[in-house]
C-alpha cells in the first residue's frame, strides 16, 4: 500500500495507516492544502474551484470529502460529479473558476486514487506551486471559514456534453466527413467515464459503436493502463465484428490507443503520430512530445517543414515547451494528445475527432495508415539499485562514456545515437532507474537496451 506525494498532487491506495495510504484524513489534509494555497494565490477570499471524478470505487467517497473540505474553507464549488480530466480542464476556464480538482489515479488500478490539481488556466500546476502545496500539507496550516461563509455546492453535470460540443466546433473536425465514411467503432471504455463520453462523441459523429467494458462502475474488466497485453479483448472483438478499428481510453480519458481493422495495435506512440500528421496538413507549425517518445513525431514535422523539439518528461513540462515554441500539437507517446486550439491537457476526444477526420480523407485502412509512418520500436526497462547507489553518479558516468555522442541532459540523460536512442531516468521515489531504448525494429530496441543495463551494471558494481 503506497502514498505518493508530489508537485503534480497526492495519489495512492485506499484504506490502511493515515500517512501511509490515501486515507480520508489524507485526502481531507491535501484538499485543505490546496483550497488554502490557492485562495492565497489568488489574493481572493471567495474563489471557486471545479471538481470531477472518475469512476473509480472509491471516488464518491473521496469526492465527497474533497468537496465539503473545499466548502469548509468557505470556497464555491462546482460540481461535475463523474467525469473526465480533460473535461474538468476545459470546464474551468470557461466557468472562469480560479482552480480545478480531479479525483483520478489514470490508469493504476482499482484500489488507487488521486487529487491531481488545476490552476485557473485548467492546466497542471508546476513544480513550485506544487512544492508550496506539500509544505502547507505538511504544516496543516490550515484556517477554515466561520458558519456564515462557508462555501455553497453548484451541480453541473453537463459538461461532458459540453466538452464533446467544444470539440466537434474545432475547426480541423469534420463531421460531415466522418460521417461520410461510415466508420463501424469498437470502444473500450474500461469501465469509467470514456464508457459514456466517446461512445456519446462518435455518436454525434456518424459512426456505429459497438460498446465494450463501458458501463461506469469502476470495475476495470482489465489493467487499466491501454498497453497490447491488456486489450486482447478488444483486439478480437473488432476482428468479429468487422470493425474498422477499436478505441480505448484509461479511466480518466487523457491516454488514447487505437486498434485496426486487424486486431493488431496501432501503436500508442502513433496516437500523437497520426493526429499531428493531420493538424501539420492543415496548420504548419511546430510540434512537442517528451524526451521518451518515438522519434517518428519528429520525422513526420519535418516531412511538414516543422519543427520538432523534446520535453522533460511530464505533462507540465511538454506543455511549457509548447507555449515557448508556438507547437500547433503536441503530447506525449504514451497516446497523449494536446491540441492548444481547445486547450492545454491531453485530451482523448480531441484525438479520436481528430484521427477519425484524419482517416475519412485518406480513405484507408487503419492498418495502411500506420504502414504510412517511419517505422520504429520501443523497449521499456528499468533497473533495481540498492538505496547505497549513487543513481546520479551513474547518470554522470553514462554521459561521460558517450560523450561524442548528442546528449541531453534536461531529464535525466538521453544519447541520441544515428539509427536509435536511449533515455536514462532515475525514480524519485526509489532506487531505480528506467531505460526507454527506440530503434528500427524489437530485436534492436531490446539489444540496446540489453547492452546499456549491463554498461550501468558494470559501472554499479553489480
Amino acid at each position: 500500500m503506497t502514498l505518493i506525494k508530489s508537485i503534480s498532487g497526492i495519489r495512492g491506495t485506499i484504506g490502511g495507516k493515515v500517512g501511509d495510504n490515501l486515507t480520508p484524513l489524507d485526502a481531507v489534509k491535501f484538499a485543505s492544502a490546496y483550497g488554502t494555497w490557492l485562495k492565497d494565490y489568488i489574493g481572493k477570499e471567495k474563489i471557486t474551484v471545479v471538481v470531477g471524478r472518475d469512476a473509480r470505487i472509491s471516488g464518491p467517497m473521496i469526492h465527497n470529502l474533497v468537496v465539503n473540505t473545499l466548502i469548509g474553507l468557505g470556497i464555491d464549488v462546482i460540481d461535475l460529479g463523474l467525469s473526465t480530466t480533460p473535461t474538468v480542464e476545459v470546464a474551468v476556464p470557461l466557468e472562469k473558476a480560479e482552480g480545478g480538482i480531479i479525483l483520478t489515479a489514470s490508469h493504476n488500478p482499482k484500489q488507487w486514487n488521486a487529487l491531481k490539481l488545476l490552476n485557473k488556466k485548467g492546466e497542471f500546476l508546476n513544480g513550485e506551486e506544487g512544492l508550496k502545496i506539500l509544505e502547507i500539507a505538511e504544516a496543516e496550516a490550515f484556517d477554515f471559514s466561520d458558519v456564515d461563509d462557508l462555501g455553497v455546492i453548484l451541480i453541473n453535470d453537463a459538461y461532458m456534453d459540453i466538452h464533446i460540443d467544444e470539440v466537434l466546433n474545432l475547426p480541423l473536425v469534420d463531421v460531415d466527413a466522418v460521417k461520410a465514411a461510415k466508420f463501424k467503432v469498437v470502444v473500450d471504455g474500461v469501465n469509467s467515464s470514456g464508457g459514456i463520453i466517446i461512445p456519446r462523441l462518435l455518436e454525434l459523429m456518424g459512426v456505429e459503436v459497438v460498446e465494450l467494458y463501458c458501463e461506469p462502475n469502476g470495475h476495470f474488466p482489465h489493467n487499466p493502463e491501454p498497453l497490447k497485453e491488456h486489450l486482447t479483448d478488444i483486439s478480437e472483438l473488432v476482428v468479429k465484428e468487422k470493425a474498422d478499428l477499436g478505441i480505448v481510453v484509461d479511466p480518466d480519458v487523457d491516454r488514447l490507443a487505437f486498434i485496426c481493422e486487424d486486431g493488431e495495435m496501432f501503436g500508442e506512440e502513433y496516437t500523437l503520430v497520426a493526429c499531428a500528421d493531420y493538424v501539420l496538413s492543415k496548420t504548419p507549425g511546430n510540434t512537442v512530445s517528451n524526451m521518451s517518445s518515438s522519434r517518428a513525431l519528429r520525422d513526420v514535422t519535418n516531412s511538414h517543414n516543422g519543427n520538432y523539439e523534446a520535453s522533460a518528461v511530464g505533462e507540465v513540462n511538454v506543455v511549457e515547451l509548447m507555449k515557448k515554441n508556438n507547437a500547433v500539437i503536441g503530447g506525449e507517446g504514451n497516446g497523449g494528445i494536446i491540441y492548444p486550439e481547445l486547450h492545454y491537457g491531453r485530451d482523448s476526444l480531441v484525438g479520436v475527432a481528430l484521427f477519425l477526420t484524419h482517416l475519412a480523407n485518406k480513405k484507408m485502412k487503419v492498418s495502411e495508415l500506420r504502414a504510412s509512418y517511419p517505422e520504429y520500436y520501443m523497449s521499456k526497462n528499468k533497473i533495481e539499485l540498492t538505496p547505497q547507489i549513487d543513481v546520479d553518479a551513474i547518470l554522470v558516468a553514462m554521459t561521460e562514456k558517450y560523450k561524442n555522442e548528442d546528449i541531453t541532459t534536461i531529464d535525466g540523460v538521453k544519447i541520441d545515437f544515428a539509427e536509435n536512442w536511449v533515455h536514462l531516468r532515475k525514480s524519485n521515489t526509489e532506487p531505480i532507474i528506467r531505460i526507454y531504448t527506440e530503434a528500427a525494429s524489437q530485436e534492436k530496441a531490446d539489444a540496446l537496451a540489453l547492452r546499456i543495463i549491463d554498461e550501468i551494471k558494470a559501472i554499479a558494481g553489480i
